[in-house]
C-alpha cells in the first residue's frame, strides 16, 4: 500500500469518528465536544497501544491525591512552574508519556502526569466496545477535574501552569486555554478538536502534527492555523513533522531510529514553547516583586 492509500485510509477511518456528536454530547457541550462512531476497527488514535506492562526506570513518584486526582508526579517540588501532561486513551499508566514527563522535569518544571480517564484506561483487550467506553470519558468532564488540580497547584505555591495535550488529551487542553487558569499550551497529534475550539484559543499555543495522520491531517491543521491568524493577539506556532502518522510523539516504536528522532524533536519543541512563555512568567513575577 502506498502512502498516499494510507492516508486515504486513514482519513475515511476518521471520519467514522465525528458522526455520533449531536447525539451523543450533553446540550451544554455539543458544540465543543465531539465523539466517536460506533466501530470496532482502529482509528489511527488506537493504533500503535502502549505496553502498560513495560518496566520503566521512572524518576517520579504515585501521588495518591492531588486535587481529586491520581497523578504521576515528576521534577522538583520547588518550581514555581508546572507543567501538566494529559494523556491519550490509553491513560497516564503509558511508560514512554512518564518518560516525556521526566524529561520535561529536567528542564526545572514541576511535571503532572494526572489519571483523568478514573483509572479505566482504554483496553484493545476489554470487551466494552470503543463507542461506548468514549461514553463514560468525557473530555469536558476531565477538564474540570484538571481545574481542580490547578487550583492544588496553585495552593501549592504555583505562579504559572502550561499544559500539554496528546490525542484525547488535546482537547482537554484546548478546553483549558480557553480560561484563565493556565498560561500556555502545546497540543500533539490532537484529537477531538474542532476550528470552532480554536477559535475560543486564549493563551499561546503550539500545533505539532504528523503528515499521515488521519485523526488530525495536515488541511484540518492548516484550518487551525488559519483561525489563529485570525486572532493578532494569540501567539502560535504550526509544526507538521514528516513521514509519521498519529500517536508520533508519544507512541512511537523505539526499535525505529527514526521513529524516535521524530518524538525527541516534538518533545523539545514543546519544551521550547513552554520555556517561552513560562520563563518570560517568572521574570515577569521577579520584575513585580
Amino acid at each position: 500500500m502506498d502512502a498516499a492509500t494510507t492516508v486515504r485510509s486513514s482519513l475515511l477511518k476518521c471520519l467514522l469518528l465525528f458522526v455520533l456528536a449531536a447525539a451523543l454530547a450533553p446540550a451544554a457541550t455539543a458544540s465543543r465536544l465531539v465523539l466517536p462512531s460506533p466501530t470496532r476497527s482502529h482509528p489511527s488514535c488506537l493504533d500503535n497501544p502502549p505496553d502498560l506492562t513495560a518496566a520503566a526506570d521512572e524518576a517520579g513518584e504515585l501521588v495518591a491525591d492531588l486535587g481529586g486526582l491520581q497523578a504521576y508526579v515528576t521534577g522538583p517540588r520547588s518550581s514555581a512552574h508546572a507543567i501538566i501532561l494529559a494523556s491519550d486513551y490509553y491513560g497516564f499508566q503509558a511508560p514512554k508519556l512518564r518518560k516525556i514527563a521526566d524529561q520535561v522535569a529536567d528542564e526545572g518544571y514541576l511535571v503532572v502526569v494526572p489519571d483523568l480517564l478514573h483509572g479505566d484506561p482504554y483496553n484493545d483487550e476489554a470487551k466494552i466496545p470503543f463507542e461506548e467506553w468514549i461514553k463514560t470519558h468525557s473530555p469536558i468532564e476531565a477538564t474540570e477535574k484538571t481545574k481542580a488540580l490547578i487550583a492544588a497547584l496553585k495552593e501549592q505555591g504555583m505562579s504559572a501552569v502550561g499544559v500539554g495535550g496528546y490525542c484525547w488529551g488535546a482537547k482537554v487542553a484546548v478546553e483549558l486555554s480557553m480560561s484563565s487558569e493556565i498560561e500556555v499550551v502545546v497540543i500533539l497529534h490532537p484529537s477531538l478538536v474542532t476550528v470552532d475550539d480554536i477559535k475560543e484559543v486564549k493563551h499561546p499555543i503550539e500545533i505539532l502534527g504528523g503528515e499521515f495522520d488521519g485523526a488530525s491531517p495536515p488541511p484540518l491543521l492548516h484550518q487551525f492555523e488559519q483561525a489563529l491568524d485570525q486572532n493578532k493577539k494569540i501567539d502560535h506556532f504550526l509544526k507538521i513533522f514528516p513521514g509519521v502518522g498519529h500517536g508520533f510523539a508519544s507512541r512511537y516504536d523505539a526499535n525505529d531510529p527514526f521513529a524516535v528522532e521524530t518524538a525527541e524533536e516534538a518533545r523539545k519543541d514543546m519544551v521550547t514553547w513552554f520555556n517561552k512563555y513560562l520563563k518570560k512568567h517568572q521574570e515577569l513575577s521577579l520584575h513585580e516583586s
